[in-house]
């Protein structure tokens, strides 16, 4: 069942604007928070590959081919955990600036309720979800239009422009 477009427009536009205004404060801090933790990965796999050529000198190409490897791996292992961590900051100050959208009433309560209701029908049973939002059911469906849910969603619409966070601004 489609949605009419004039019932829901309004909360998908606030809801995106609060989520891209936090997101671009985020993904300004977690770009500076990747280029630190890379620049510090980069300088440690320098490092390692500066005392892997000294092994390799010493005990041959074999040796020094393994330990190469094991820096690139643990550069990109330590590049990882900061992406990971960069994604879990993103998703978590998005998730608190719809709480607080909510919370402030920028989207009223029977907004959400009558978004659910459209989705579901007029009998769905529309509940207060636990930090701001409404769930509501109907035999065999459910839609969630909680905070964390709406917040999710308008991270995952993202895509793969996230990888953004990584590039060089």
């Amino acid at each position: 069942m489609t949605t009419p477009a004039d019932a829901l427009d309004p909360v998908r536009a606030e809801l995106l604007r609060a989520a891209r205004a936090s997101a671009d404060a985020v993904l300004e801090r977690a770009r500076a928070d990747a280029e630190e933790v890379l620049a510090e990965a980069r300088a440690t796999a320098e490092a390692v590959r500066a005392r892997a050529r000294e092994l390799g000198a010493a005990d041959g190409a074999d040796a020094a081919d393994r330990e190469r490897t094991r820096a690139v791996q643990d550069a990109w292992a330590v590049e990882l955990a900061a992406r990971a961590e960069a994604y879990a900051e993103l998703r978590a100050r998005i998730r608190d600036g719809v709480r607080r959208a909510l919370a402030g009433d920028a989207v009223p309560r029977h907004r959400l309720a009558a978004a659910a209701r459209s989705l579901l029908g007029p009998l769905a049973r529309v509940t207060d979800a636990a930090g701001g939002g409404v769930t509501a059911e109907v035999p065999g469906r459910r839609v969630d239009l909680s905070a964390d849910a709406l917040a999710d969603r308008a991270l995952d619409r993202l895509g793969a422009r996230a990888e953004t966070l990584w590039g060089t601004p």
